[in-house]
């Protein structure tokens, strides 16, 4: 081989080594990943939507039925009553001989017995209370008490009581085995005289009951219901 073509040959393989024939843009050893910028923000939420208004409950209950005054338990002291009556509706509340007897409501003294007139021979129903003591309440109702040992100074017709106010003392006078206070409920009526009224026509129980229990209970309406069916009658119709 010639001098010439060896030299042709070596010029034509550096020119492949050196990588001519290419685009002429120098070649990177590696490829280059681009570091991850920060996510994007979320997107805001939707603002929640506005409450509608609500018909809410009260806060407070509504106020119950109004009751006119206070209401006391009658007898100051051990007592006890049954849930029944002979012949008519009326409590006896037996209790000792002496213990102080209250005015159960703010009322007005109707009428007052301070004289033991009762006999066995007779038994009139208009003395066999003995001493007693009625009163008009504030709420309209007629409260009768009976069979008193004595009947405070100062309570008389007309005089106004506030209820838990002193106005007699247990006894045993008038038609009374034992020593106890009779208790009768009943509408005004006459408001003096109709003894068979005024002795009871409606059950007291359960108005002692939430008198003992602090609980204002009227029986006004009761009554007042009561007279509307029966009237107020003329004489009395059982036990006279």
């Amino acid at each position: 081989m010639s001098r010439r073509l060896l030299a042709g040959l070596a010029a034509a393989a550096a020119l492949s080594l050196s990588g001519c024939g290419s685009s002429g843009a120098p070649a990177r050893s590696a490829a280059t990943v681009p570091t991850p910028g920060p996510a994007p923000p979320a997107a805001p939420a939707s603002p929640p939507a506005a409450a509608s208004p609500s018909a809410a409950a009260p806060s407070s209950s509504a106020p119950a039925a109004a009751t006119t005054g206070r209401y006391v338990f009658p007898v100051v002291g051990p007592a006890s009553y049954a849930h029944s009556h002979h012949d008519y509706p009326a409590a006896d509340i037996i209790a000792a001989c002496g213990l102080t007897v209250v005015s159960p409501v703010d009322g007005t003294v109707l009428e007052v017995t301070r004289v033991d007139t009762w006999t066995k021979q007779v038994n009139s129903g208009a003395s066999r209370g003995g001493l007693s003591v009625s009163i008009l309440g504030a709420d309209g109702a007629r409260y009768y008490l009976s069979h008193f040992s004595s009947v405070d100074a100062g309570v008389d017709p007309g005089v106004r009581l506030t209820a838990g106010q002193p106005i007699a003392k247990v006894g045993r006078t008038g038609d009374a085995g034992a020593c106890h206070t009779h208790f009768g409920l009943s509408p005004a009526c006459a408001k003096t005289g109709d003894w068979w009224i005024r002795r009871g026509v409606l059950f007291p129980w359960p108005y002692l009951d939430a008198w003992r229990a602090d609980q204002a209970m009227s029986p006004a309406a009761d009554l007042a219901a009561w007279q509307a069916q029966h009237g107020c009658p003329k004489k009395a119709t059982v036990d006279p």
